[in-house]
C-alpha cells in the first residue's frame, strides 16, 4: 500500500510539472540535466526521462524515480533559499546606498552654504590659508560641487538599479512560491483521488 502510494505521488508530481511548463518556450540550453541546469530544464529532464503507463482506469501516467523526484525537490528548495539570500543581500546594499546618498546630500548642502558665504566676501578669497583669485576660487568650488553632484547621481542610479533588482527578486520569489504551493496542493488532491480509487478497487475485489 505504501509503495503504491509513493508511486502515485511521483506520477502526479510529474503530471503537475508537465502542466506547469507545457506552455513555456523550449529552453535555449540544449543540454538537459538534473544537476547542472536551471529548474525549468530539470523539469524538462524529468519529463523526458520518465516512463509511462496506463492505470486501471485507462488514464495515462508518467512514472518518475523517487531518487530523481527528491533531487528535484532539493534543488527547488535550494533555489528558494538562494532567492531569499540574494533578496537579503540586495536589501542590505540598498540600505547602505541610502545612507551614502544621505551623506552626499548633506555634504552638498554644506558645500553650497560655504560657497554662498564665500561669495559674500568678495575681497577675501582665501582657502586653507592660501590667497587666490576669484576666478580660480570659483572654478575650484564648482569643480567640487560638480564632483559631488556626479557622485550623487551615480549613487542614485545604483540605488534605482538595486531597487529594480529587489523588485525582480521579490517577483521571482513570489512566482516560485506560488508554483510550489500550487504543485503541492494539486499533488495532494490527486493523491487523495487516487487513494479513493484504489480503496474502491480493493472494496470491489473483497466483495467479488
Amino acid at each position: 500500500m505504501f509503495a503504491i502510494k509513493n508511486l502515485f505521488v511521483l506520477v502526479l508530481s510529474c503530471l503537475i510539472s508537465s502542466t506547469a511548463f507545457s506552455q513555456a518556450s523550449t529552453p535555449k540550453d540544449d543540454t538537459l540535466s538534473l544537476d547542472k541546469s536551471t529548474i525549468e530544464n530539470q523539469f524538462e529532464y524529468i519529463l523526458n526521462t520518465s516512463g509511462n503507463f496506463k492505470g486501471t482506469n485507462g488514464q495515462a501516467y508518467e512514472a518518475v524515480k523517487l531518487k530523481t523526484f527528491l533531487a528535484l525537490k532539493s534543488h527547488t528548495l535550494d533555489s528558494l533559499k538562494t532567492v531569499h539570500k540574494n533578496l537579503v543581500e540586495t536589501q542590505a546594499v540598498v540600505k547602505t546606498q541610502e545612507i551614502e546618498i544621505s551623506n552626499l546630500k548633506a555634504n552638498l548642502d554644506k558645500t553650497k552654504l560655504n560657497l554662498e558665504s564665500t561669495n559674500t566676501e568678495k575681497n577675501n578669497m582665501a582657502l586653507f590659508g592660501l590667497q587666490m583669485s576669484k576666478a580660480n576660487y570659483n572654478v575650484l568650488m564648482w569643480s567640487i560641487i560638480g564632483g559631488l553632484l556626479a557622485l550623487l547621481l551615480l549613487f542614485i542610479f545604483k540605488f534605482k538599479n538595486s531597487n529594480t533588482i529587489t523588485k525582480k527578486a521579490n517577483a521571482d520569489l513570489i512566482e516560485i512560491e506560488e508554483k510550489f504551493d500550487e504543485h503541492r496542493k494539486t499533488a495532494l488532491e490527486r493523491e487523495q483521488k487516487v487513494r479513493r480509487q484504489l480503496q474502491d478497487e480493493i472494496n470491489k475485489q473483497k466483495k467479488g
